[in-house]
């Protein structure tokens, strides 16, 4: 860029922030107004967000109220500012329910929230909020445009708690947690018996009831070990050519063999 040229975009860039400065400070509410939406139009949202702010509760309860409140919120989420639009898309849900934006603002609530939703080894709160406000939103729009969206945003949702539930109880086991593990395993098959983890959950069940009876006390070896063969017939009845066969036949013997030594014992 040459020297004029970069002084003229300078002076351009000065005269334009002291424009906005001046406007900040401005009593001019209509026009500040008129300003906010001329940036926003111009995809200058940080400062369209500044000025939607001024003058939010100045026009709270007109027929300017729901645009401004609504526009605030959207220059939040056009910056990505997830949390802070979440939580003006839902103060626009409860004031102004019955304006055009209603329908809009309550599916962009919760996509908000989708975003929030963090990956699977993290808290999923966000996701569960997520996934509540879509069902709530196709109950009440239930011939909104949004729709498809809401059923795709739900099922990668879904997806999400289905990993999460998979890797809360793939860790018990991992580190040798084995009674809790076959209960995280047993909640996860419950809670999603479409899982696509299924065959690997129910061979980590049969695993992990097989090595709680190996190191139980005497006195629970027996039951134990019975509930390890209940969950081998479970296994190869639902995945009779699994990859996981030859173990589980191995897994299957070996409760057998324990068994019958039990039974020997106990004639003796």
């Amino acid at each position: 860029m040459k020297a004029g040229q970069a002084y003229i975009f300078l002076l351009v860039l000065f005269t334009a922030c002291s424009q906005y400065e001046k406007l900040l400070k401005s009593a001019d509410y209509d026009l500040k107004y008129r300003k906010a939406f001329e940036y926003y139009n111009k995809r200058d949202y940080e400062r369209a967000a500044t000025l939607f702010e001024q003058i939010n509760t100045v026009y709270r309860g007109s027929l300017k109220g729901d645009s401004v409140n609504f526009y605030l919120a959207d220059s939040y989420f056009k910056q990505e500012d997830y949390l802070m639009a979440a939580e003006s898309f839902k103060l626009f849900e409860e004031t102004y329910s019955r304006s055009p934006f209603a329908e809009r603002a309550a599916y962009l609530k919760n996509y908000c929230y989708y975003k929030l939703s963090p990956r699977p080894e993290l808290d999923q709160e966000n996701t569960r909020i997520a996934m509540a406000g879509l069902e709530l939103f196709m109950v009440k729009y239930p011939q909104s445009e949004y729709i498809p969206d809401c059923k795709r945003l739900m099922a990668e949702l879904r997806e999400k708690l289905i990993e999460k539930s998979y890797l809360n109880a793939m860790l018990y086991y991992k580190t040798e947690h084995y009674k809790a593990a076959i209960v995280a395993l047993r909640n996860s098959l419950n809670q999603y018996p479409d899982s696509k983890y299924r065959e690997e959950i129910k061979f980590t069940l049969l695993k992990s009831c097989y090595l709680l009876a190996d190191r139980s006390v005497p006195e629970k070896r027996k039951e134990r070990f019975q509930d390890a063969m209940d969950e081998y017939f479970s296994f190869v009845d639902e995945y009779p050519k699994s990859h996981y066969r030859k173990e589980a036949d191995k897994i299957y013997r070996q409760c057998m063999a324990v068994l019958g030594n039990e039974k020997n014992n106990e004639k003796e």
